[in-house]
């Protein structure tokens, strides 16, 4: 694999947007603590607070819970600021696009020593389980990104992984041929484990979250939805 396959952008301000507490955690964590290694100020914009999740480990109140687990988990990730906006669980995909990527531009111009952040980090645009928040929470993302000449970095999946977790879990999980992964990283997963467990009430026994680093190792792969356009600036790819 060549080297241009294993480095990360040099981006040192990073807004990675997502659907729900967790996904910050099970899906991103891991490339999140990679930023956070290199000097990345990573700033987390969620925009539900996960509360019509079908699990609840705790057995407590979903909404405000799962704002504390995102918070802690945050804190394990090492990242620099955290943003939770109030949109309902399960009904992203039924918000106007246009809506959902002014909170995006909004979060945007609040992030970043220099006048903004230097990329986005979302989730790839299948969703990855195919969820619509998911899909809704990238789309808003990537709308937001053009109209900010910005590059947006996405977490996927390598297809035969994908397959895997679909035969044991039964779940739609999508994933991408090698040829369309333009990153595969190498990361340590270590402050990734320790934000999942923050959050204890979506950490059911036999979790597929742990399943799926148990299939990735020690390897995150990655696409750009809108590729960096110059190696210069502070944006600047290596």
């Amino acid at each position: 694999m060549g080297e241009r396959r294993r480095l990360l952008p040099t981006w040192r301000s990073v807004l990675a947007v997502v659907a729900h507490p967790d996904d910050e955690s099970f899906g991103l964590g891991a490339v999140i603590a990679e930023l956070v290694r290199r000097g990345a100020a990573v700033h987390v914009l969620c925009f539900t607070h996960g509360e019509a999740s079908t699990l609840n480990e705790t057995h407590t109140d979903l909404r405000a819970t799962r704002e504390a687990e995102l918070h802690r988990a945050g804190t394990e990730l090492g990242v620099a600021s955290v943003a939770l906006l109030e949109y309902s669980d399960g009904a992203l995909a039924g918000v106007a696009r246009a809506e959902l990527a002014s909170r995006v531009l909004d979060a945007a111009r609040r992030v970043g020593a220099t006048g903004g952040p230097d990329g986005l980090l979302v989730f790839d645009d299948t969703g990855i389980t195919g969820h619509p928040d998911h899909r809704a929470a990238t789309a808003a993302a990537a709308d937001a990104a053009e109209l900010a000449a910005l590059p947006v970095l996405a977490w996927t999946l390598p297809a035969d992984v994908a397959a895997v977790l679909r035969a044991e879990t039964g779940q739609p999980f999508a994933g991408r041929p090698e040829a369309e992964i333009d990153m595969s990283i190498v990361v340590d997963r270590a402050a990734q484990r320790r934000a999942a467990l923050a959050h204890a009430s979506q950490v059911p026994p036999g979790a597929a979250v742990w399943r799926r680093l148990e299939l990735l190792g020690d390897r995150e792969h990655l696409r750009w939805l809108r590729p960096q356009t110059a190696p210069s600036g502070h944006g600047a790819g290596r």
